[in-house]
């Protein structure tokens, strides 16, 4: 196994078979975060974002446990050596979930919707490639270097930016499973509190699964970093970035294999496609006019922009990052919460402020007193 992981295709292909059981699971079960956050705010309907939570959380604790026995190596990820950039942790989440409420879905979603026959989602996917790569390191990227890069906090005294590690530093000793155990039962007392869900019995196969294959992927880069005498990234899924990198390893011949992150963007595709043709979902569809397809391509551009300045999008800072403990990832996840909801009060209500004025109305009612309207 050892030599297999030393083998430059040993990544590609752990990608794309991990990339191939999440498309299947997030088009078999609709697993959007885009959706579940709207259900949850316009119809009371938490299921959706109980299942994203719980993996996360299912995420969180294989991995964590996985690096306890030496199996996998989060805290060498970019998402815990890298500075606390908590100026892109905000800016970047809200652009990216503004983006990701304009197109309806986020990068992990336009890849699912893809497999289906969504040729907006290609749209969409070529314009946050583009945008991801101007942002990381086009003419973007110069302003990014400036209120994103220089002003990221350093946490090399603890040893990184996880929460396990600066619980560590201050205890004085290792607390990281600790840390894991009290940030798990918190997310699992929420999911399971609500006795309907507990019932749903698919969305928390699907829930767990997608934690499996985060943790998953941890593994398959750790091994194939200590085997191999490439340079690897350690990583475990994120879709913006690695989007760009299957755009680049395709329109422009590097002599490079790709790498777990490509291969996991074209497992997606290929296994939300399975999921489709199986039970005949598969539908061409386009963008119905002009409009419509320059909401597509602004809010792709957000999402491409937004999601290099953040470090990841709602899988990369929503699953990924927790599962490494990073303190990025509750910023980026209230962040990205808080663009959606701009975003869909705009497309809803026609201006993005009213959603202040709705929580104004809200804590007026509690408080008894009435808060008028505004004329329309």
């Amino acid at each position: 196994m050892n030599s297999f992981a030393a083998s430059p295709w040993f990544l590609p292909l752990a990608g794309l078979l991990a990339g191939c059981v999440l498309g299947f699971v997030a088009r078999n079960q609709r697993f959007c975060t885009m959706s579940a956050l709207e259900r949850y705010w316009y119809a009371n309907d938490g299921t959706g974002l109980r299942t994203w939570i719980l993996a996360a959380a299912s995420a969180l604790v294989f991995t964590q446990s996985l690096q306890f026995f030496g199996l996998a190596a989060p805290n060498d990820s970019f998402y815990v050596h890298s500075g606390f950039a908590w100026t892109g942790a905000i800016l970047g989440g809200l652009m990216f979930g503004c983006g990701m409420a304009l197109v309806g879905t986020c990068g992990f979603g336009a890849l699912v919707r893809l497999g289906g026959g969504s040729l907006r989602s290609l749209v969409v996917l070529i314009v946050l490639a583009v945008s991801a790569l101007s942002a990381q390191k086009g003419l973007i990227a110069q302003g990014r270097v400036l209120i994103v890069d220089n002003l990221a906090i350093d946490f090399d005294f603890a040893g990184g930016q996880s929460l396990g590690l600066i619980a560590s530093y201050f205890a004085g000793f290792d607390v990281t499973l600790v840390v894991t155990g009290l940030v798990a039962v918190g997310l699992l007392g929420w999911i399971f509190a609500d006795p309907d869900y507990r019932s749903r019995r698919s969305s928390i196969v699907a829930g767990v699964v997608i934690g499996m294959v985060i943790a998953f992927g941890w593994v398959a880069t750790t091994m194939a970093a200590r085997e191999s005498f490439e340079l690897v990234q350690i990583e475990a899924g994120s879709f913006v970035v690695p989007v760009a990198d299957a755009l680049m390893q395709l329109v422009a011949f590097t002599g490079t294999i790709p790498d777990y992150g490509i291969g996991l963007v074209i497992g997606v595709v290929l296994g939300s496609a399975v999921n489709a043709l199986v039970r005949n979902t598969v539908r061409w569809e386009a963008c119905d006019d002009a409009r419509e397809l320059s909401r597509h391509l602004f809010g792709a551009f957000l999402m491409g922009v937004g999601g290099v300045c953040a470090m990841g999008c709602t899988i990369g800072q929503g699953v990924t990052a927790v599962s490494a403990l990073a303190i990025s990832a509750p910023l980026v996840f209230v962040s990205i919460a808080l663009g959606a909801r701009f975003g869909l009060s705009y497309l809803i209500e026609g201006s993005g402020f009213s959603v202040f004025r709705e929580g104004s109305m809200r804590l007026g009612r509690r408080a008894g007193i009435t808060v008028p309207r505004p004329p329309r």
